[in-house]
């Protein structure tokens, strides 16, 4: 992802940071924030639409920054953090991914004795995994951070300190199958259909590892964090 490496702050005008990086389009997006913010400043697009400041700001900074520690300065708001999860969650499974699916039916012709039918089924049981993954923070992940936000004693769902190893396992998945493509790529395909699902492919890994390590770097720290408070007032 494009970084400009500049700190944005509370003042700045929401469509400063857009016209520095057009893919924050995509943080935005998954804060509930549509365009059409005219001159508005973030902290007065943030208010008009609900969302904590601060934890935009330090999405948007850690994004944009690579995740350098000068993007994640202060606690984020847990509700606002996964509420932004819980966008891109869907963002992933019921509209990139499926495009993408769809570039690369199109982009081939299937048959189950040649490279074609490898790519689908490839890609298929990568989807199931990260859906997998997905459903487990939705599920089990975010209901023991529900529990805890309301002084509800709760243990520690299984899995969840080894939970992000298996954010490197996807990331390497998805590497496979791009070197699949690239170097098997069928005969008979569609070549800008199938350079198109590529584009996206490569996109797609990028910004699941950009989500990977926003829960890595900020929602596991605020999960601990909350804990430290929680066992705190027991």
């Amino acid at each position: 992802m494009e970084q400009t490496h500049k700190t944005y702050q509370s003042d700045d005008r929401m469509i400063t940071l857009i016209n520095d990086n057009f893919q924050l389009l995509q943080v935005m997006s998954r804060f509930g924030i549509k365009v059409g913010f005219g001159d508005l400043t973030v902290r007065q697009v943030c208010e008009e639409n609900g969302v904590d400041c601060h934890t935009f700001l330090t999405v948007v900074n850690c994004v944009n920054q690579g995740f350098s520690p000068a993007g994640m300065s202060g606690t984020v708001s847990l509700p606002a953090l996964v509420d932004y999860l819980r966008r891109s969650h869907h963002y992933f499974l019921d509209y990139f991914l499926p495009a993408i699916r769809r570039k690369l039916t199109d982009g081939i012709e299937q048959r189950t004795n040649d490279v074609s039918f490898l790519i689908l089924k490839f890609f298929d049981e990568y989807t199931a995994e990260v859906r997998q993954h997905m459903n487990y923070e939705e599920q089990i992940l975010f209901g023991y951070i529900d529990r805890l936000m309301h002084n509800i004693t709760a243990t520690p769902p299984e899995g969840m300190r080894t939970y992000s190893d298996h954010h490197e396992e996807v990331s390497a998945r998805l590497g496979e199958l791009k070197n699949i493509i690239l170097k098997y790529c069928p005969a008979n395909a569609d070549v800008d259909l199938l350079n198109d699902a590529l584009y996206d492919i490569y996109r797609c890994e990028v910004e699941l590892e950009s989500h990977c390590r926003l829960e890595d770097m900020l929602l596991v720290p605020a999960i601990m964090n909350l804990e430290r408070m929680t066992c705190a007032e027991i």
